[in-house]
């Protein structure tokens, strides 16, 4: 309509004002107005100044809030800055809301890894709780596992938590199966009990290594976590128990069928008790004569071969750099 009726009546007609015409259709960019510089307060501090009132605040006074180095200095006759004045400084360096102090860093918890290539060189334990027949009543059941055989080879239950209870199930455990000094170690995670004085001064009698799992990382103990879930995800496990003697009942029940009749998939499918008490290769040797009996059924692919014999176990296996090349890249 412009080039007909020329641009002011071409406005007129569509109801747009000029203005807004010729702010669309803008040939160059609007001019951009100069950035004037603030200028500084005539009394704001220079940089020497803030700098001395930062290192002021962080030395003298790092143990400290700004307000009491204030007063402080105020009474010594010594006005360096506001407390806002203060606050700004301190804020401008991330140093407000933490302790300006040199701080002690704790290094990094070591990762535990044990290797267990035979029963009893490494043991791991724990406490569940088992839901009592009243509301806020629980029992302790404390689990001790061989990680190499899933074997269990000590429990208990009681009423409460006790690192006297850990240590009189830990030493007859020990006792029991003829422990030699310097030959097991003991895995558990950080509770109370783990940690006492009671039990470590145990296992230095006894001559057992002790190892903890990482604070708040429960992969470090998986062997004895499985076993619990095992317990728990039993189709006939009670909602809560009668009694201590019915837990005790029925973690007698459990631990026997778990140890001696349990096909467990860590150790290929064999019972815990014969892969501890070395019965496995022979239990490996009849399953494969079973299946050579029926040679035709497996004429084209060959006769399978059972799962193999249980071999080294770890808790945390150090990567090698072959696992770290098969681990896939993310975008």
């Amino acid at each position: 309509m412009a080039p007909l009726l020329g641009r002011r009546n071409a406005c007129t007609a569509s109801g747009v004002s000029q203005a807004t015409w010729y702010r669309k259709n803008r040939q160059s960019p609007a001019p951009t107005r100069p950035v004037t510089p603030r200028k500084p307060h005539p009394s704001a501090l220079t940089k020497a100044e803030r700098d001395h009132v930062r290192a002021v605040l962080n030395e003298r006074f790092a143990d400290a809030s700004p307000a009491t180095a204030y007063y402080s200095l105020l009474d010594e006759g010594t006005y360096l800055a506001s407390q806002s004045t203060m606050y700004r400084i301190l804020r401008r360096h991330g140093e407000v809301g933490r302790d300006r102090r040199r701080q002690a860093t704790h290094p990094a918890k070591t990762i535990p890894e044990l290797f267990a290539d035979a029963p009893n060189r490494v043991w791991a334990w724990d406490i569940t709780k088992l839901r009592g027949p009243d509301k806020g009543l629980w029992y302790s059941l404390y689990t001790i596992i061989d990680i190499y055989s899933r074997y269990v080879v000590g429990w208990m239950i009681a009423s409460r938590e006790s690192a006297d209870l850990a240590k009189q199930l830990i030493e007859q455990t020990a006792r029991k199966h003829d422990i030699d000094e310097g030959t097991l170690t003991l895995h558990a995670d950080r509770g109370s009990s783990m940690k006492s004085k009671t039990v470590a001064e145990l296992l230095i009698d006894l001559g057992v290594a002790k190892s903890h799992s990482r604070p708040k990382t429960s992969n470090d103990n998986p062997h004895v976590e499985a076993s619990f879930k095992t317990l728990k995800y039993c189709p006939d496990f009670p909602g809560r128990f009668g009694s201590i003697e019915d837990a005790r009942a029925f973690c007698q029940d459990f631990y026997t069928w778990y140890n001696h009749n349990h096909y467990h998939s860590g150790i290929g499918y064999h019972h815990p008790v014969d892969v501890h008490y070395g019965r496995a290769a022979a239990v490996r040797d009849k399953r494969a004569a079973a299946q050579a009996t029926h040679p035709r059924r497996f004429a084209s692919a060959g006769t399978p071969t059972p799962p193999a014999l249980p071999g080294p176990a770890w808790i945390n296996k150090p990567k090698t750099e072959e696992d770290t090349a098969k681990k896939p890249t993310q975008n």
